[in-house]
């Protein structure tokens, strides 16, 4: 079932919600880390609205036609400020996408689809020659909905996190 959605930057009054709706997403995540074994992630997640605070970020929100908040995303313009461990904070003329996350009621929605478009067609507006991003193998919907959208494995970009594997993933962007 698609839905009506609206795409926007986070308020600030949403950061609260935010947390929590991302921390419960990967938190069920079957073979993902358990907030035990990896609290700084889940600390970063449950402050995920903060990230927008840093220079070139945005978290973009998804929301029903009812105002309820359905999912988020961080899109980074400048891959410095990434975050990740491996090679991606250094590549230049790219765009980043992380910690894409959609409220379990709302699976099958379009809202991960949509949230990771809108993030395609802002690096495309700011010029960018590729998005990179990363995912898990516990994020097997995900890793399908990126590959649909023609994202291509690239193993130059993996890393370990804490001994958690992490797949690099590139869209070219044309001219």
């Amino acid at each position: 079932m698609t839905m009506k959605l609206t795409i926007r930057d986070v308020h600030s009054s949403e950061f609260e919600a935010l947390g929590r709706l991302m921390v419960g997403v990967y938190s069920s995540l079957e073979g993902f880390p358990t907030p035990a074994e990896q609290p700084r992630y889940y600390e970063m997640l449950a402050d995920i609205g903060r990230l927008s605070e840093k220079p070139s970020t945005h978290v973009l929100v998804a929301l029903s036609g009812d105002g309820r908040l359905v999912g988020g995303i961080v899109y980074f313009d400048d891959m410095a400020q990434y975050g990740s461990g491996g090679s991606a904070t250094s590549i230049r003329d790219a765009a980043g996408i992380r910690l894409l996350g959609v409220d379990p009621a709302f699976r099958g929605s379009g809202a991960g689809k949509a949230l990771t478009l809108a993030c395609i067609q802002r690096a495309r507006e700011r010029g960018h020659s590729q998005v990179i991003l990363h995912t898990t193998q516990a994020m097997t919907v995900a890793w399908r909905l990126y590959e649909k959208l023609g994202f291509v494995r690239s193993g130059d970009l993996d890393f370990l996190q804490d001994n958690l594997p992490v797949f690099g993933f590139r869209l070219g962007l044309e001219a």
